[in-house]
């Protein structure tokens, strides 16, 4: 057994809480820690970090854990921690970052990593020289709606891929009543919000690996809902876009088209779905669930808006099965990252890839702005 130390900042908020702490690094305590090769299982012993004493005394006793600090730059002094973990809201991510390099740690981040394409790469640059491993959170590709989806484009299912298209979102309350489902941050431009940066930094790495790099994108955000109430229950003004509707273009000539929206009431199976239009086939995949229809189970569908349609063409198509056990998406990720840092094992999400996303979203915003399609030029350090 290795105890791998892991500060981890930020963990008292929700995304942080739940996913990374709880069902990522004590999840795999629970299943006795990581094995990671020739007998070796790797022990993950998290440090709380945060700003508040009672938050932090409160969710370590929640979680059955001891060690908990309100001092950062103690935590980054201890030898016992090489890897340092970022959940904090992204305005205030690059300075904790940037001093955890400084200090020999590997890092692994939310994502976006940074609110800027040029502090993201710096960020880059700087755990490169300093021979550290960086990972940014890229948690839809471990999904298993996506990852079935993967299996059907490695097997040629689709033929040649022709088109995506693709609904993201749910209404997100303004309040007072009922209570927002989310921070009111995430509507205030200069806190770090926006659905652009937010969601284009995810659409980025799932487009490049499903599918073909990005190359070009033209983009609209809309600030729907002018007016919202915060945590409270205060009206604020909304500065932040809470829609965007995006077509990109990939490599072959893949045409994508992407809308993203918080003010949005659901009429689909998941909160997120991609559909995949193929020479030999279609797919539709959410967040867990997956459905195909090739060629020969294709129905003919013939224009007769003067008839109800005879056809039931949600009928014609079958769901993938599971074929493994699909485990939560950040815990898998973690679990990754954990071998690359111990192990060395292959780890292709690191701040590079990470600050792609970033890229997209701000020329998504230049698109916006000037109104026009944007190319996406290669990025390098």
């Amino acid at each position: 057994m290795r105890t791998v130390g892991i500060i981890m900042n930020g963990v008292t908020g929700r995304m942080g809480r739940n996913q990374h702490l709880i069902r990522s690094i004590l999840a795999i305590r629970e299943e006795g820690g990581l094995p990671v090769g020739d007998g070796e299982i790797v022990w993950p012993e998290p440090l709380l970090v945060g700003r508040s004493e009672e938050r932090l005394r409160a969710l370590a006793q929640e979680c059955g854990l001891e060690r908990w600090s309100t001092d950062v730059d103690a935590c980054l002094a201890d030898p016992g921690y090489p890897i340092y973990f970022d959940a904090q809201l992204t305005a205030v991510r690059a300075p904790a970052v940037r001093a955890a390099i400084a200090a020999g740690k590997h890092v692994y981040c939310e994502k976006p990593l940074t609110g800027d394409l040029a502090s993201s790469l710096e960020l880059a640059r700087l755990a490169r020289d300093a021979g550290m491993k960086t990972g940014v959170v890229q948690d839809k590709l471990f999904l298993p709606g996506l990852r079935k989806l993967r299996h059907l484009v490695d097997s040629g299912f689709f033929g040649r891929i022709l088109a995506v298209r693709g609904e993201f979102g749910y209404w997100v309350f303004p309040g007072p009543e009922p209570v927002s489902q989310r921070p009111s941050w995430n509507y205030r431009r200069d806190e770090g919000g926006g659905i652009i940066s937010d969601m284009f930094a995810h659409w980025r790495y799932v487009l490049d690996d499903l599918f073909g790099t990005v190359r070009s994108v033209c983009a609209r955000g809309a600030i729907h809902l002018p007016d919202r109430y915060d945590e409270a229950g205060e009206r604020y003004r909304t500065t932040a876009e809470d829609a965007a509707y995006a077509t990109f273009e990939l490599d072959g000539g893949i045409v994508v088209s992407l809308n993203s929206s918080w003010c949005v009431r659901v009429h689909r199976d998941e909160l997120f779905e991609l559909q995949v239009d193929g020479t030999e086939g279609s797919a539709v995949a959410g967040l867990r669930e997956c459905r195909v229809q090739s060629t020969p189970a294709t129905p003919r569908a013939t224009w007769n808006p003067d008839l109800p349609d005879p056809t039931d063409h949600r009928a014609a198509w079958e769901p993938v099965p599971d074929t493994e056990r699909y485990d939560n998406g950040f815990k898998v990720q973690w679990e990754h990252f954990l071998r690359h840092v111990v192990a060395d094992d292959p780890f292709r999400w690191d701040f590079l890839e990470g600050a792609k996303g970033i890229q997209l979203g701000e020329l998504g915003y230049q698109s916006w702005h000037e109104r026009r399609w944007i190319d996406v030029p290669e990025l390098t350090l």
